[in-house]
């Protein structure tokens, strides 16, 4: 039997009872608009192909492969391999693929024209201890902005890139560096729901649109200071065959980085964007 119960005050929701491979689309329907409602989905106990876990994936939206090519799947580009080679030939640990994700609080795909809609992960392995992934809600940053900065900001566009004002690309094959900016609403209305947000990333953002070079790096301070709120987190610890996919329209993310070096933290990452049809600007 399904059963669908909240994790957290704002954010978060776990789906239990149901096998992915067999879902139609009427016991898919309450199931995304849970995840809408809550912005973070976990379904747990399942037992996925890379196929089936693409088709479910495709549920949700276009899947698109990542800028990263590196780290793609080799036979099916769609999915990103997250945890593997970690180490160097000479056995040091590459800090670019264990850490990943724990720079710092961020949302995926900013970088692009048209961003990410959703994430989404498929647990593999898990280390004995740590490895959590932290999520938060943009519509409770939002609800805790000033009155003057919503209203500075509304309307405003941000810049983003994929290293953002750090330049960090190195995951990036060097063709794919230096790419124009995207700029996208800082509180956008979520077009499915209606709700507004504060679309933020603030290792992607390189600054806001319209402002002096001084008030846009306060503007990006200040609302660095705002993206977390405390009864707006959920943080999740991974199993074996849990499925997490979030919706990036409206929730920061980041992993702990914290499990030990020499366990395995493997997922597989599907990037989701709109069907193009169903596309509407924001």
């Amino acid at each position: 039997m399904v059963q669908i119960r909240r994790m957290g005050p704002q954010i978060g929701v776990e789906v239990s009872g149901v096998d992915l491979r067999s879902l139609d689309d009427a016991g898919f329907a309450p199931i995304y608009h849970a995840w809408l409602d809550h912005g973070v989905m976990v379904v747990t106990g399942q037992e996925l192909s890379i196929e089936a876990f693409l088709a479910y994936s495709r549920r949700f939206g276009a899947v698109s492969p990542h800028p990263s090519k590196s780290t793609r799947h080799p036979d099916q580009p769609e999915i990103t391999v997250l945890g593997v080679g970690k180490f160097q030939p000479d056995g040091t640990l590459n800090q670019a693929i264990y850490r990943r994700g724990a720079e710092g609080w961020h949302t995926d795909g900013a970088y692009d024209v048209v961003p990410f809609k959703a994430t989404q992960l498929y647990s593999l392995a898990v280390p004995d201890t740590g490895g959590d992934t932290l999520f938060a809600s943009g519509h409770a940053a939002y609800d805790a902005m000033p009155d003057r900065l919503k209203h500075r900001l509304e309307g405003v566009a941000g810049a983003f890139t994929y290293g953002g004002r750090r330049q960090s690309q190195a995951l990036l094959n060097p063709e794919d560096r230096d790419r124009p900016p995207a700029m996208h609403p800082i509180i956008p209305r979520h077009v499915e729901t209606g709700r507004k947000s504060l679309y933020f990333d603030p290792g992607k953002i390189l600054f806001i649109h319209g402002a002096e070079k001084a008030e846009s790096d306060d503007l990006i301070d200040e609302l660095t200071t705002l993206m977390i709120q405390p009864d707006g987190e959920y943080r999740h610890k991974w199993r074996v065959g849990d499925v997490v996919i979030w919706d990036n329209r409206c929730c920061y993310h980041k992993a702990a980085g914290d499990y030990p070096p020499d366990q395995d933290r493997i997922h597989w990452r599907t990037s989701i964007k709109d069907w193009p049809e169903s596309r509407v600007e924001h």
